[in-house]
């Protein structure tokens, strides 16, 4: 029996997301459609977008539903540069790809917003570049994640956003990993732009959301047939978006669950340090999502730790999904100035909604039979590796 430990890569679908898109599956009808069948599949849109209006505090006429995260941060950096007042964009260091790599093709300067050794961004650094803010700039872009995808550590986005307004500027926060897992709302946050994604939570792969604060700018990003009020065209995945509003509803209802998870994420911790002392528990000292756990284990490279333990029927993770197959550290290791040798030992543990304690005893006991077994080879990373 296999043991699923990469849950921030891709959560286990909620049995009740099963049943609500096998009913939507089972109709015929695009939303697009002005006959009976058709605004009937268009009701069942509505009603997933009020629901998650009502979830993360938004108004459901802000909503778009897109194909997943990506996506929907791709569509709000558009929407805030097509704007036409965006001289500058902001970025932290460990940003995912979406939003690094789209803020690196705008043709806009970019300023890296580096994070401190517990992996979080310090907002001093932020009040100090506003400060030397100029006409010249434009106004700032800020984009940002509210909890890291690779070590769980959360970011303060409330603060950073407000500055950023009082500043003139934009903001677009990435609430992918923090959905479902912790409390989180739009207007809370005080952010322009949030993208979440169904499969984090619970529901099916291919399908997000960007919700919008009422006064942010909005721009065509899709051209097709006009869905989403324009915003983003292409026929409605109704039972994907029915998948993701149901398993938001079950996941916001169930928080307290998941904030039960953090006392075994900390005893993998804990057991794991006992066997090798040389072992880095990345953003211990920061708050975290509570089921998240980045591990650097020098000289025992990551890609190479995630395979013994498949072999032994635990899945795990080197780092972001969407980086895998490469030959690169971790980016939360490079962020935080390690060596590449040292951040190529990173490995990310991730529990779900449905993990249970014998799933981290099932990890414990197959990385101290996979560290017994090579730890005659393991070459030590000096101190000076660690910035």
């Amino acid at each position: 029996m296999r043991t699923y430990l990469d849950h921030n890569a891709t959560t286990s679908v909620r049995p009740s997301v099963i049943e609500a898109m096998s009913a939507v599956m089972a109709q015929t009808g695009n939303p697009s459609s002005v006959h009976a069948d058709g605004q009937g599949a268009m009701a069942r849109v509505e009603t997933a977008r009020r629901q998650v209006g009502k979830a993360l505090c938004a108004r459901p006429e802000d909503i778009v539903f897109t194909s997943g995260g990506t996506e929907a941060l791709n569509l709000a950096l558009h929407a805030a540069i097509s704007a036409g007042t965006v001289g500058r964009i902001i970025v932290t260091a460990i940003e995912h790809e979406a939003v690094a790599a789209t803020a690196a093709i705008s043709g806009l300067p970019v300023d890296v917003w580096p994070i401190n050794d517990q992996g979080v961004v310090e907002i001093a650094w932020l009040i100090e570049r506003l400060s030397r803010w100029s006409d010249r700039d434009g106004k700032p872009l800020l984009a940002m994640m509210l909890a890291n995808n690779e070590i769980g550590t959360l970011q303060p986005v409330a603060e950073a956003t407000a500055l950023v307004r009082e500043a003139g500027g934009l903001s677009v926060v990435d609430a992918i990993q923090a959905v479902g897992k912790i409390a989180v709302d739009l207007a809370g946050i005080g952010c322009d732009y949030m993208a979440i994604s169904a499969h984090k939570f619970g529901g099916p792969q291919g399908v997000g959301a960007l919700l919008a604060s009422c006064d942010a700018p909005m721009a065509r990003h899709h051209h097709g047939g006009g869905q989403e009020k324009g915003r983003r065209a292409g026929t409605h995945n109704v039972a994907g978006i029915v998948g993701l509003a149901t398993a938001l509803d079950e996941a916001v209802a169930t928080l307290d669950a998941f904030a039960a998870l953090a006392p075994h994420r900390d005893r993998m911790a804990a057991k794991l340090k006992t066997l090798s002392p040389e072992l880095i528990e990345i953003g211990a000292g920061a708050p975290r999502l509570p089921n998240t756990l980045g591990l650097c284990q020098p000289g025992w490279p990551g890609a190479t730790q995630v395979m013994a333990l498949d072999l032994a029927g635990v899945a795990i993770s080197a780092g972001s999904a969407c980086s895998s197959g490469t030959s690169k550290g971790s980016k939360i290791g490079t962020a935080l100035g390690l060596s590449e040798a040292a951040s190529q030992g990173f490995i990310r543990v991730s529990l779900g909604w449905n993990s249970k304690p014998d799933d981290a005893d099932a990890f414990i006991d197959a990385w101290s039979t996979a560290l017994a077994r090579i730890s005659p080879t393991l070459t030590p990373v000096p101190e000076e590796a660690v910035g």
